[in-house]
């Protein structure tokens, strides 16, 4: 069954500030300035990383895996522009808790290569490069 479309509405305030809104209610300020809130560019690498962490928590949680803590960081080079575009993306995962670290790197590759619908409807032949740290909790 195909997945229904998906909707946002987005509403110019101020300058290049724009308020959002998604199906649960109000989204993110969006500024095309970074002052106000996330430049839609950020807003891409957010999304891009709140995608494979969803992937990765859902993925160890399954695996009955005893996640303690995640935390992501995006990194993404650009283009001399215009367009400014995305040229490659560096993911880092600080994973915290008692997992295999084969276990951490199945659902790092589960999310790019078949989850992640971010990363999916991105440019595909950009680089991804994906790494992680297992802490003890």
């Amino acid at each position: 069954m195909a997945k229904p479309p998906v909707e946002v509405s987005l509403q110019w305030t101020r300058d290049l500030v724009f308020d959002t809104e998604v199906a649960a209610g109000p989204g993110p300020v969006l500024d095309g300035d970074a002052v106000a809130g996330a430049s839609p560019v950020q807003a891409i690498a957010l999304a891009l990383g709140a995608c494979m962490g969803v992937d990765l928590v859902m993925i160890l949680k399954k695996g009955r895996h005893d996640l303690q803590g995640l935390k992501v960081k995006v990194v993404g080079t650009r283009a001399d522009g215009p367009p400014a575009y995305y040229t490659g993306y560096a993911i880092h995962y600080d994973v915290t808790g008692p997992i295999p670290d084969a276990a951490i790197q199945r659902a790092i590759d589960l999310s790019r290569d078949t989850y992640c619908s971010v990363w999916h409807s991105l440019r595909t032949e950009t680089p991804l490069e994906v790494t992680f740290t297992r802490l003890d909790g």
